[in-house]
């Protein structure tokens, strides 16, 4: 016979898309934030990012190389991890924060649980909120790093200017006071705000987004679910309505704090977000209600991270309703049996 027929298991289909590729294009795609970051807040921005992606980077080599004691294809997971991480801290910490931040992310909410793909939250936000609870008044010191125009003995002086993030200045108006004149939009958008490292410029998050989407990395599922539910809880429970001030408090909302950032490049994690294209959906719409209640309703001007990780909790029970059922299979009827 001179046609020879390869006869191999399926899928017969194959895409050159990889693990290593995914966590490559996402790592490139936080580059314009981060990189803004690092001019925003100086030199000591770099240097938690870079020490957060190396703690991760090593604590996932150690792990492997002592515990699970076998050789794997290094896919970049650990870098991704790391630099979400060192994003969502304020320029001021201390470089040993990074440092347990990683190895909590990396040896505790990820390898514990049977490494990339087990993981039952995004390992970042996990980590986030681990240092949160215990480093609060660290984790939240905010500020902004700026040479002043003098000198002084022949160098130039850094003023560290700490205020309240844009957030939390609008969480604490008064009744009746204007918003436009308390916060600058425009700053806020372009990102010359206080507040963690790679979260402040929306612009940069976006441009980061758009990448992702067109190499079709992520989806609009749950990033559009998640704000626009968001944006309908705050029209409805905001205090302002739809008036102008209203429209500029939902602007600012959006633009402030994380929830650029989680919406698109930490709520679309493929390990702790559904795969249903309707559990995307109801993701989403989750994320929105609860990032609203938490921030409108509670003591926090945040939110994100918290309404995150326990949607990750959700996402079994949130596919499980919204598999669709295989070719050939019919659903049991209640009170009666399959046909």
């Amino acid at each position: 016979m001179k046609d020879l027929y390869n006869v191999s298991a399926s899928p017969h289909v194959r895409s050159g898309v990889t693990t290593r590729s995914i966590m490559r294009d996402v790592a490139i795609a936080l580059i314009p934030a981060s990189a803004f970051g690092v001019y925003q807040f100086g030199f000591k921005a770099f240097l938690v990012l870079l020490t957060s992606v190396a703690s991760a980077c090593v604590c996932e080599f150690l792990w492997k190389r002592f515990v699970v004691k076998k050789s794997t294809p290094y896919e970049c997971s650990a870098l991704v991890t790391g630099l979400l991480l060192g994003m969502n801290m304020p320029a001021s910490v201390p470089l040993w924060i990074p440092v347990v931040g990683s190895a909590f992310a990396i040896l505790v909410v990820k390898e514990m649980f049977g490494g990339l793909g087990q993981n039952f939250m995004n390992p970042a936000l996990g980590a986030r909120c681990f240092l949160l609870i215990c480093f609060a008044g660290r984790m939240t010191a905010f500020g902004v790093e700026q040479a002043s125009s003098h000198f002084m003995n022949g160098a130039a002086s850094i003023d560290g200017i700490s205020s309240a993030t844009p957030l939390a200045v609008i969480k604490n108006l008064e009744a009746g006071q204007s918003i436009t004149g308390s916060v600058s939009l425009c700053d806020m958008f372009f990102g010359f705000t206080g507040g963690v490292i790679g979260e402040t410029s929306t612009l940069a998050i976006l441009i980061g987004a758009a990448y992702l989407l067109a190499k079709k990395i992520i989806s609009l599922r749950i990033p559009v679910a998640y704000i626009a539910t968001f944006s309908v809880f705050v029209v409805i429970f905001g205090g302002y309505g739809l008036s102008c001030d209203g429209f500029y408090y939902l602007l600012c909302e959006l633009c402030g704090g994380g929830l650029m950032l989680g919406a698109w490049f930490m709520a679309t994690d493929y390990v702790t977000s559904p795969i249903t294209k309707g559990g995307q959906i109801v993701f989403g719409i989750i994320l929105g209600l609860l990032t609203g209640i938490i921030r409108i309703c509670g003591n926090s001007a945040e939110g994100v991270s918290y309404a995150i990780i326990f949607s990750n909790l959700l996402v079994p029970f949130i596919e499980k309703f919204t598999m669709p059922t295989a070719f050939g299979i019919v659903k049991k009827k209640k009170g009666g049996a399959a046909k």
